[in-house]
């Protein structure tokens, strides 16, 4: 008798745990946890191993930066979690769950990325991952920086590096690099030769910092921007601006109190996500909630999560 011991499905949970019914008889997709994107080179070579003794022609990438092994026979379950390594590969989570975070490269080799995304990622996978929501699944995407490439605006919560410069004209040549490089046009050269600095079209990229030759521009502020009740699907919505500045080490708290939240309001609602919520109940109750926790990173105010499918002329 073999000594291996067998990993067991539960079929009632197979959609919360990541096997996934294709159309094929008997046949699953697995999808497997990849926070953040990353993954190291053997676990990839052992993964399509595995993909290649029971899966199908190909594995599928899916837009959330997970692995997909297609045409699994559920027969093979076990095996394929024993021969995957339950320790270092785990399935990923559907179902009304925190799903597994997505995020970019961050700030480790991106000239762009402003604050450290992977290392967010992985501390939200391992504390809120698969976290029952009780009304509908639960996204969360990091961006690095303004340019957004993980779209983190379309998901539950998505958090966006952002920098706020200040200048110090003492220190400043007036060499106009600043003003050259923001795209916005939040730096403009005055009349004594000395960059104006205009709030309201920065986008926080910290460009001005970064071609700054001497220092004169630096950082007052650093962290994320968080929005708040994106989402995709037949309906998206684009989060709106709820946080600035919430510093990295606070992210799973901020997401945890937004889950509190959203699991309080949407009782007795079904599946409804949480842009829905916002909507439904306003988004200043979401901002009061919020403020009790994180007072000085809460904006003023904010509006309430933006139908995408109503600016383009479709019905919601």
């Amino acid at each position: 008798m073999s000594d291996v011991k067998q990993t067991k499905i539960d079929l009632n949970n197979l959609k919360a745990g990541g096997f996934i019914k294709e159309r094929g008889k008997d046949l699953f997709t697995v999808r497997l946890r990849v926070p953040g994107g990353r993954m190291s080179i053997p676990r990839l070579k052992r993964i399509a191993e595995v993909a290649e003794k029971f899966g199908g022609e190909f594995v599928h990438l899916s837009v959330r930066q997970s692995i997909e092994l297609i045409n699994i026979n559920f027969k093979d379950f076990d095996a394929v979690v024993e021969e995957l390594g339950e320790s270092a590969q785990k399935v990923a989570s559907c179902g009304a769950r925190v799903r597994v975070p997505v995020a970019c490269g961050g700030c480790e080799y991106n000239p762009n990325g402003l604050v450290d995304t992977q290392k967010s990622a992985l501390e939200v996978d391992e504390k809120l991952f698969g976290t029952p929501t009780g009304h509908h699944k639960f996204k969360v995407a990091f961006a690095g920086c303004p340019f957004d490439c993980p779209k983190s605006a379309t998901n539950d919560v998505g958090f966006q590096g952002a920098v706020y410069p200040k200048l110090d004209k003492g220190a400043c040549i007036s060499c106009g690099l600043c003003a050259k490089n923001c795209v916005p046009g939040a730096i403009v050269m005055g009349e004594d030769n000395k960059p104006l600095f205009s709030d309201d079209p920065c986008i926080w990229c910290g460009d001005c910092v970064k071609v700054c030759p001497t220092g004169a521009w630096s950082e007052a502020r650093r962290g994320y921007n968080v929005r708040i009740g994106g989402k995709w699907g037949r309906n998206p919505l684009v989060g709106t601006l709820f946080a600035t500045f919430l510093p990295e080490d606070k992210a799973v708290a901020f997401i945890a109190t937004v889950l509190e939240w959203y699991k309080q309001k949407a009782e007795g609602l079904g599946r409804i996500r949480l842009g829905d919520t916002i909507i439904k109940e306003g988004p200043q109750v979401l901002l009061d909630h919020l403020r009790t926790r994180f007072p000085e990173y809460i904006v003023a105010e904010t509006i309430e999560p933006q139908r995408i499918a109503t600016q383009v002329g479709i019905p919601a």
